[in-house]
């Protein structure tokens, strides 16, 4: 049986899977499901939009065939679809449904809640706010960088406007989750896995202010005041020469407080600046 785990390694969920993060992938109860372009179109339009119906969805996969010929086309996916992947798909006479557990549903799932845990303040997990544990954070992080589950673009080589849209979407809610991730874990001095998850943010989007500056907190919670400095003169000659402007006043300010501590590091696991919330939005 095809089973997909949750992120912090548990849960397995039973029954078809379709993955859509890296590449479109259907797994069913006896293994990987072969369907041609024109069903995996309707598989994963389905997938990331839920419930449609068969009107909307004939003109989103097919907008410059005649009506005629586009429900014709999905009438001749679904059918296929029944045949290969029974019970993947609910049928009516008007509406379509995958029955299926998917990959990006699950990835805004965890996202969530990263950007809820970061947005609360520490002493929150003894006052009703989101508890995040050390174990999962590490299973988090996992999910999102390198090889992980989570850690892929959306149907790359797709060009339907449909999932460009989404696409970005997801591209930008994976930011915000990397560099709340990123303080969540230093705050818990779990620096490595901090850096690693911040500098996975800096490599999805080398130009995002945020991000370095994700990079600059864990350095500077671990007392590395000159590596932190290393990074932003990085950031900033990128800028200059890519597009020709200049960080922020906020992060100028921010190293400026920085380059007034000759010889004193700050605490580790606390940065040096204030903060008003683990999870920052940057120019994009």
């Amino acid at each position: 049986m095809t089973t997909r785990r949750t992120a912090d390694g548990t849960g397995p969920s039973p029954g078809y899977a379709v993955t859509l993060l890296g590449s479109f992938r259907l797994d069913g109860p006896d293994g990987p499901v072969q369907l041609t372009a024109r069903e995996q179109r309707v598989v994963a339009l389905l997938a990331l939009h839920g419930p449609q119906q068969r009107a909307v969805v004939a003109g989103m996969l097919w907008p410059e065939t005649d009506e005629h010929r586009a429900r014709q086309n999905l009438r001749a996916a679904v059918a296929t679809l029944a045949r290969l992947a029974p019970g993947a798909l609910r049928a009516s006479k008007l509406a379509l449904e995958v029955d299926a557990s998917v990959d990006v549903r699950d990835f805004v799932a965890v996202a969530q809640d990263v950007l809820r845990a970061a947005s609360w303040p520490a002493e929150a997990d003894g006052t009703g706010g989101p508890a995040t544990g050390t174990a999962q954070l590490a299973a988090l992080c996992t999910a999102l960088v390198g090889d992980g589950p989570f850690a892929g673009d959306l149907l790359p080589g797709w060009y339907d406007d449909w999932v460009l849209v989404e696409a970005e979407r997801l591209r930008h809610l994976r930011l915000h989750t990397l560099e709340g991730l990123s303080a969540l874990l230093s705050a818990a001095a779990r620096y490595g896995l901090a850096l690693e998850v911040a500098l996975a943010a800096v490599a999805l989007d080398p130009l995002r202010e945020s991000a370095h500056r994700a990079v600059i907190e864990v350095h500077v919670c671990e007392g590395n005041v000159a590596t932190a400095l290393a990074q932003h003169e990085r950031f900033r000659t990128r800028l200059a020469r890519e597009l020709h402007i200049t960080p922020s006043p906020q992060m100028e300010a921010l190293v400026a407080r920085l380059r007034r501590r000759p010889g004193t590091d700050p605490t580790p696991g606390r940065p040096s600046w204030p903060q008003k919330s683990p999870v920052r939005t940057a120019r994009t």
